[in-house]
């Protein structure tokens, strides 16, 4: 427990680090937000710390009578059974404990608010029906997110660890900030991943050849688009909700997803043959309108960070188990599983993306690199 609190108090402060430093401001009130995220965190970590020595998650460490009901909607285009389905029941948990039922977190689950980038247009154009999403790094890059995109290029992350090494270091703050310093209207809470992607397909294949020729659905971002034209293949865009007619239809022969999310969303059922390449470790990072955090109290933003800080906490700790055990799963429910022993001809196809894709932050790009 003491362990996993302070694994807490630091997240969250190295979370509201990243608000404080780049929170949107109003001409007329110029230091509102950077105050109001500081006062959060200091509020977060003292609670965290009074946790710890209470011994218990309930110890009246924020001002919940006076509290105001708030009720925050929660996108997730994965269903719950998956891992970043389970970041979403971690979150909500530890929200309505901490604020003793004061803040409700309305998970709407299965995409049925949309795909991540319908969730991300009515975000950020201020529809107000949607305050919090978990969003996969690549989905930023059409807003601008160049830096977000550098965490999914392929092969950049080697390793879980490698990842955890960067979403628990400083440099993560500096991609946290980014969706705030482009004026987009939203804030990053904290990160987690989803597991390594892998290429799954309607007829059999072997090998990275076995995949020229083939249509493979990709979202609509540059950095899919040139990594399937570097397998010699042909970037087909579908979204996510129509991908299991696609590939039932022949519209496409095959797609990507982590192994978690593939199993939950039935593609097993149309497509069976599963490759584990590995090309890309899905980074994920739950997100806030400004207009949704300006609102709250700066005990319901502390207890925000500090429910992130523990989903965070029990992804990095669950991912990888969970992974192994739905990987089993489908080796017994009969999917055909290719083991990829040497990356290195993947990693070469793969270069032209990379390149591409990292000019003028070739710095950045290599500090992470170097945190494996």
């Amino acid at each position: 427990m003491k362990k996993t609190m302070v694994s807490m108090v630091l997240c969250a402060a190295m979370v509201a680090g990243v608000l404080s430093g780049c929170g949107l401001k109003s001409p007329d009130e110029p230091t509102t937000a950077a105050a109001s995220t500081a006062a959060a965190t200091e509020a977060a970590a003292e609670g965290a710390a009074e946790t710890e020595a209470a011994g218990s998650e309930s110890s009246g460490k924020y001002d919940t009578a006076s509290m105001p009901e708030v009720t925050l909607v929660y996108a997730e285009v994965n269903p719950l059974d998956t891992i970043v389905g389970q970041i979403a029941t971690d979150f909500k948990t530890k929200v309505e404990e901490l604020s003793d039922g004061k803040m409700k977190i309305d998970v709407q689950a299965s995409g049925v608010l949309g795909s991540e980038n319908d969730v991300l247009d009515t975000m950020l154009g201020g529809g107000g029906t949607i305050d919090i999403s978990r969003i996969s790094a690549f989905a930023l890059t059409s807003y601008g997110g160049q830096k977000s995109m550098l965490l999914s290029l392929p092969y950049t992350f080697v390793s879980r660890e490698h990842f955890w090494n960067f979403a628990n270091s400083d440099l993560a703050q500096e991609f946290l900030m980014e969706s705030q310093e482009n004026g987009s209207g939203v804030r990053g809470l904290f990160y987690g991943e989803e597991g390594f992607r892998h290429f799954f397909t309607v007829n059999e294949i072997s090998d990275i050849n076995s995949l020229k020729g083939m249509k493979l659905r990709v979202s609509n971002d540059p950095v899919m688009n040139g990594l399937v034209e570097g397998l010699g293949a042909s970037p087909t865009v579908v979204s996510f909700g129509e991908l299991y007619s696609a590939l039932q239809t022949g519209v496409v022969d095959g797609a990507e997803q982590p192994i978690a999310n593939y199993k939950s969303n039935a593609f097993p059922e149309v497509a069976p043959y599963l490759i584990l390449d590995g090309h890309t470790l899905g980074a994920v990072q739950v997100i806030i309108t400004d207009a949704s955090w300006d609102k709250l109290t700066e005990d319901q933003q502390a207890i925000l960070m500090e429910a992130g800080a523990y989903a965070s906490s029990e992804n990095q700790k669950n991912s990888g188990d969970k992974e192994a055990a739905v990987l089993e799963e489908l080796k017994a429910d009969g999917v055909h599983v290719i083991e990829v022993d040497d990356v290195t001809p993947w990693q070469e196809a793969t270069a032209k993306v990379i390149e591409d894709n990292t000019k003028g932050y070739e710095d950045l790009y290599q500090q992470l690199l170097d945190l494996q």
